[in-house]
């Protein structure tokens, strides 16, 4: 029997708020005592504040950040500086020895710069590779690693990459050694009936319900990326997706909170 790996992805929203924050990473620091885990960050709203200080503008498309140079430097120092180490340094603080990392460090993540027909995204990263023998290492020798949302394409060039993606692409290869569980933690219950009411749960999502769903319009804007990148894992060999809320990660864990993604059962 495959060894469980848990590949946790925190969202903004979470680490915007200082108490949901600690509280969410209390749960993981009890999680990664028994467990293998990898922890993938977004960046939160610290990014476009220092961007607004520093009187740099910022662009959005379809909730995208383009990422100019200027840009780029200060997703940089946010994500893969402040709030990297900030969580690390918690984490060390409930117990739980860490390593913060970004997609640069160990030629963990190589990437490309997006190429699209008619935006330039600027410095903005699709993956290509993840050096997985150097992150198998690091959980061998007991690790917890903490990924922030930066890569390179080992041409000296940093790239911003999305959070979910990194955390999709890190299951998928990581699926080959363990038995991988891929958890969207973020400040909603899961998949909601109606996107107001923590209440109204979806429990599991299969790809003939999730098409359903979709054409009710129930499912819609940005959920739905997410939501795409967890079947893109089930069908690449990621063992179960969850989506559900970062304060009730034990409970994702276990498969009593949240909304499970699933394959079509046989």
């Amino acid at each position: 029997m495959m060894e469980r790996l848990f590949v946790i992805k925190i969202g903004g929203n979470i680490i915007d708020d200082d108490d949901k924050l600690a509280s969410f990473l209390t749960s993981f620091a009890a999680v990664a005592k028994n467990a293998r885990v990898i922890l993938v960050h977004g960046g939160g709203k610290l990014a476009t504040k220092l961007a607004a200080q520093l009187g740099v503008e910022q662009q959005m498309v379809d909730g995208r950040r383009v990422t100019d140079a200027d840009t780029l430097k200060i997703v940089t120092m946010v994500y893969a500086g402040y709030i990297n180490k900030n969580i690390v340094a918690q984490l060390q603080a409930k117990g739980c020895n860490a390593v913060g990392l970004c997609g640069a460090d160990g030629n963990l993540i190589q990437s490309h710069k997006r190429k699209h027909a008619t935006i330039d995204y600027g410095f903005v990263g699709d993956v290509d590779s993840v050096n997985t023998k150097f992150l198998n290492g690091l959980l061998q020798q007991g690790t917890n690693i903490v990924l922030a949302p930066i890569t390179h394409n080992k041409e000296g060039v940093l790239l911003n990459t999305n959070a979910d993606t990194i955390a999709q692409e890190i299951a998928q290869v990581m699926s080959g050694l363990y038995e991988v569980h891929l958890i969207y933690s973020f400040e909603k219950a899961g998949v909601l009936m109606d996107a107001n009411d923590d209440a109204t749960v979806i429990k599991t999502i299969t790809p003939s319900s999730y098409n359903e769903l979709k054409a009710k319009q129930v499912i819609f804007a940005g959920m739905i990326p997410k939501l795409d990148n967890a079947f893109a894992a089930i069908k690449k060999g990621v063992h179960r997706v969850v989506i559900g809320k970062a304060e009730e990660l034990e409970g994702l864990i276990e498969s009593v909170k949240g909304t499970s993604i699933e394959a079509e059962s046989a």
